[in-house]
């Protein structure tokens, strides 16, 4: 019996979930056979905001515009600012930013990767990256207060030093996270469940991931050796020796490896700031 193809919405979801966006698909049985995107959902005219605002009043809305990478868009945004007023920072606050920067990354990848068994079916995988997403947050809110909206970096510096609390409990995150790692690999790398519904799914060739501008896991997932940190580094990142995980499948499962490696490396370059941490001069 043949079945005949039916279009359905897909979104648009609530504004505090992860991927808000409307998609009309076009499926035949359980195939999708068409997609059309309808974004926008989440334009709030930030940029507009901003206009009546100074430069420091506008750190903390650039925590909002990601809620799991919100150090990173502090210091793109204070970058930025630095490079129009020829500012330079000194050392020791251009390493604690990078440690902070890894440590977002970190969370980021652990959500990602929390959220996306979750929603293939593998509920036990999100219980365990939350968990130890808990212990980067918890380092959070001992250094600036805050565990989510981070507002981790100012104009010319930032908010504190880290004392020997904060450095005591990244330690401890350096030593116990990649055993948690491993355990969520554990759960996924060989599942034939997760493999069937990420292996060949949602590819992107490179040359596609170029012409569209994907940058992150995403690109090096196609196998394009790419990462601005280390291809045109900022913040110190050329004093820090760390591999950039590249694969070559373009698909879910492809980026999947990425992220996971990236946690790993991260970990590397937090240990390698900590190691070499320059006086506060």
């Amino acid at each position: 019996m043949a079945f005949k193809e039916i279009e359905l919405n897909m979104g648009p979801q609530h504004p505090s979930t992860h991927g808000v966006l409307r998609l009309k698909l076009a499926v035949d049985n359980e195939v999708v056979v068409a997609v059309e995107p309808v974004i926008g959902y989440l334009h709030r005219g930030m940029e507009k905001l901003w206009e009546s605002l100074t430069y420091p009043q506008i750190v903390p809305l650039t925590d909002r515009l990601d809620y799991l990478a919100a150090v990173s868009n502090n210091l793109a945004y204070v970058l930025a600012v630095e490079k129009l007023m020829g500012l330079e920072v000194p050392p020791r606050i251009r390493y604690i930013r990078v440690i902070l920067a890894e440590l977002q990354r970190l969370a980021s990848h652990l959500a990602w990767v929390g959220f996306m068994a979750n929603d293939i079916g593998a509920m036990t995988v999100l219980l365990y990256s939350f968990e130890d997403r808990e212990d980067v947050l918890d380092i959070f809110e001992a250094y600036v207060g805050a565990r989510l909206t981070v507002h981790g970096i100012r104009i010319g510096g930032v908010p504190f030093d880290l004392d020997d609390q904060v450095i005591g409990m990244i330690r401890r995150l350096l030593d116990e996270t990649p055993k948690k790692i491993a355990d969520i690999e554990k759960l996924l790398d060989d599942n034939r469940i997760w493999l069937h519904r990420t292996r060949g799914v949602g590819v992107i060739s490179a040359a596609d991931a170029l012409e569209l501008g994907l940058t992150g896991p995403p690109l090096r997932a196609t196998g394009v050796a790419w990462d601005i940190r280390r291809d045109i580094p900022y913040s110190s990142y050329e004093d820090f020796a760390f591999d950039v995980p590249v694969r070559s499948g373009g698909d879910v499962y492809a980026r999947y490896l990425v992220r996971m490696r990236e946690m790993l490396e991260s970990l590397k370059i937090v240990k390698q700031v900590l190691d070499n941490l320059p006086e506060n001069r």
